[in-house]
């Protein structure tokens, strides 16, 4: 028998980035992931007093995942400096 895979829900996936955009940058508008008719997927995280962070997936969790992924090296390059 092998090691069962974690599946993350969406929802666990939004809240995460959710939490770890709110600890680095304060106020976040909403995090949220739509189906866009002529890109794909999208995932956005929108905040008060910057622009808005935007990453594309071919279904909803790569795309969260994407912007998960975009949001730390934000993160990362800020905590460099």
């Amino acid at each position: 028998m092998g090691k069962e895979k974690e599946v993350k829900t969406i929802e666990e996936r939004i809240e995460r980035i959710y939490q770890m955009a709110k600890e680095h940058f304060g106020e976040v508008r909403f995090v949220g992931v739509k189906l866009h008719n002529k890109i794909g997927w999208v995932a956005k995280i929108q905040f008060d007093e910057f622009e808005s962070l935007i990453a594309e997936g071919e279904n909803a969790t790569e795309a969260l995942r994407n912007l998960r992924k975009r949001l730390k090296k934000i993160i990362d390059r800020y905590n460099m400096v």
